[in-house]
């Protein structure tokens, strides 16, 4: 077997895990945003993967590249090309109010400047009919109107272009050889234009970043096999990555779920409710049985139509920054530290108090272990940086760290019911499973914010989206709009929409190398009653039993069922390979080991025994308070929790004996 490297890279910290030999390793490194591949080439420098021969390793990435562009507004300039008419398509948006009874709202931010936005021919009609036809004049005028404004970018996005792509297929094709250019009908072949529009815009706006970064890291490792983890939970080669960066915008986050997925199936846990708390922000999700996919995700506002793990994201992390506002109320966040300068304790020129530096002053964070030692915790730095908001608030300084890690805890808990409580789920039956560097500290607390008695920390929690890259299999999502009454649709005509899509997919497998009998294809309808605006996904079987699904689900969801016709909306496949089978090792069942440390903690009368996790036994038991710390992660078992260590390493926490 090949050996491979999950790497994970934040905003905070690049994370590693190595899978050599049926043997596991991590690292972390600081990342380098405005280069990201360098902090990769420096753990594998680290690694001491660089010195040896990189034939035989394959490297599987996550990232925050094309996500953190969109957030700050960072991304390249972008021409947006549609029909005559609707220049301003992404400027009006579907006109929804985000704040509805604020009279006076900010406008939100234009995507594209007007002057960018362009207008042509090639129109079709809602049948797939010919409207306007493109004039070779007209398009040789609109490419030098592009030449003038000289972007890095085009988006295409015109009418009904997902049932006859001709048109902006033809645009693409005198563009292409000058600039990075996105088109519609092959990122997104649905209806709506206007969540089509931005989808394309984003992956223009954000293509040439990961594009330019990833060919990069790929000329850094010229001989390894590089691939990128997609916001579907599934890989894709490097070398197609770039032209498709907008599949890449829940990266990471998509890595820590197909851990979570993997090892909570190991121990027979299929219904978990996950947390993943990085430097920057905290990402919460649910998982029952497989991993739930949603065209109507977000990001910074935007609706982002390709298909992607449904999870909520706040800002809320180990970097966040506390401040006291203008009303006298303590504050967490949203803004963070990031990795520079970082918090105030990692002495690097952060003066502003975070998160982690509250963590510190209550003792849940001890100095000399983060990082397993390598990089010392300066208390002092911390205490200083607390002191800003403690002293207006008339509060000591360890009264204020506690009102940062309560308020930051609230603000996670309020995430877990979303994900949760608000969809109708009785959190009380799942697991709570907590991962990323901060997570460990906080799992207690939101599970008992959410009255949940079972929770775990998973093997490897600090770097767990990293080791979700090594578990992932390689895919595709595909799908394209075809409207019409589910009833008056031939089961020939689906399949034959099915077939065409499979095979375009299953192409692209086999060029990475995935064996044709190893694809597994699973097949779904979205489904709505005529006149409805939103949809279902149901798997498909036939037309009879298709509807049958859909009545009793829109049941299930929503109370009550119609009698009116269902309509088909679109069609969609996954193909997915067999993911790399990933052993991971034993404990070793002995004696259980000893607390190599007692440590008082802020607000607690009892001492805190301290335990290092590489040295706990299978079926140890241990009974909070205590403080389990390991080279990426410190977790904190709290007064009233009971933690047993299973075979596989998860810890395995519960507030009942």
């Amino acid at each position: 077997m090949k050996t491979i490297l999950g790497v994970d890279t934040g905003g905070t910290f690049t994370d590693f895990v190595l899978y050599r030999k049926g043997q596991l390793s991590t690292h972390k490194v600081l990342s380098t945003p405005h280069a990201p591949e360098q902090a990769i080439l420096q753990g594998l420098a680290d690694m001491d993967l660089q010195s040896t021969s990189l034939d035989s390793l394959y490297i599987v990435h996550g990232s925050t590249v094309a996500t953190n562009a969109v957030l700050e507004g960072k991304g390249v300039s972008c021409v947006f090309i549609t029909n005559h008419g609707l220049r301003d398509m992404l400027t009006i948006g579907r006109q929804t109010r985000r704040e509805l009874y604020n009279l006076q709202p900010e406008p939100p931010p234009v995507p594209v400047a007007r002057e960018f936005c362009l207008e042509i021919g090639g129109r079709l009609a809602a049948d797939g009919s010919e409207v306007e036809a493109l004039n070779p004049a007209e398009l040789e005028e609109l490419v030098k109107t592009i030449e003038a404004l000289a972007p890095e970018a085009v988006a295409i996005n015109l009418l009904f272009s997902y049932l006859d792509p001709q048109f902006e297929i033809a645009i693409e094709e005198a563009l292409a050889d000058r600039f990075f250019v996105s088109r519609s009908s092959s990122i997104l072949p649905e209806f709506r234009e206007y969540e089509r529009g931005i989808t394309t815009w984003l992956n223009a706006y954000v293509g040439p970043l990961v594009a330019g970064y990833l060919q990069r890291l790929q000329q850094g490792v010229p001989k390894a096999a590089v691939s990128v983890m997609q916001s579907s939970g599934g890989t894709i080669a490097a070398n197609q990555a770039g032209r498709q960066a907008v599949h890449m915008l829940l990266s990471g986050p998509a890595g820590g779920l197909a851990a979570a997925q993997f090892l909570g199936s190991a121990i027979d846990r299929t219904r978990l409710l996950t947390f993943d708390m990085g430097g920057t922000s905290t990402d919460v999700a649910m998982i029952d049985g497989a991993l739930k996919l949603t065209s109507e995700g977000k990001i910074a506002g935007y609706p982002v139509a390709v298909p992607m793990v449904d999870m909520h994201t706040i800002g809320a992390g180990g970097g966040s920054i506390a401040y006291v506002d203008s009303g006298g109320m303590l504050q967490v966040g949203p803004e963070s530290a990031g990795a520079a300068p970082g918090p105030a304790c990692y002495n690097q020129g952060g003066k502003r108090p975070t998160v982690t530096d509250a963590n510190l002053l209550l003792g849940r964070l001890r100095p000399d272990a983060f990082l397993g030692g390598k990089m010392p915790l300066h208390e002092s730095a911390a205490y200083r940086a607390m002191q800003t908001v403690a002293e207006p608030l008339g509060l000591s300084v360890e009264q204020a760290a506690e009102g940062v890690v309560r308020i930051a805890n609230e603000h996670m808990a309020h995430a877990l019911r979303v994900m949760s409580v608000q969809r109708g789920i009785d959190p009380r039956g799942l697991t709570l499973v907590s991962f990323g560097g901060a997570g460990g500290l906080h799992v207690c607390a939101l599970a008992e914010a959410l009255s949940m008695q079972q929770a775990m920390v998973p093997v490897h929690a600090g770097v767990l989206s990293a080791l979700g890259m090594l578990v992932a299999p390689r895919s595709r999502q595909l799908s394209r709009t075809h409207i019409a009454r589910l009833m008056n649709m031939a089961h020939e005509q689906i399949e034959a929409v099915y077939a065409e899509l499979e095979a375009k997919g299953r192409q692209e497998l086999i060029a990475e190398g995935v064996a044709k009998a190893e694809i597994e294809i699973q097949r779904s309808l979205d489904l709505r009653y005529e006149g409805q605006s939103y949809y279902l996904n149901l798997p498909w079987n036939d037309l009879k039993s298709c509807e049958a699904a859909f009545h009793r689900l829109h049941a299930e969801r929503y109370g009550h069922e119609l009698d009116l016709p269902v309509e088909l909306v679109n069609l969609r496949v996954g193909l997915v390979s067999r993911p790399t089978p990933l052993t991971l090792t034993s404990l070793p069942a002995g004696p259980a080991s000893v607390p190599y440390d007692q440590v008082s903690l802020y607000g607690l009368e009892q001492s805190a025994a301290v335990y290092a996790r590489d040295g706990l036994m299978a079926g140890q038991q241990l009974t909070g308070p205590a403080l389990i710390t390991e080279t990426v992660s410190t977790t904190y078992l709290a007064p009233g929790w009971y933690c047993k260590v299973d075979a596989a390493g998860n810890l395995l926490l519960s507030n009942r004996v």
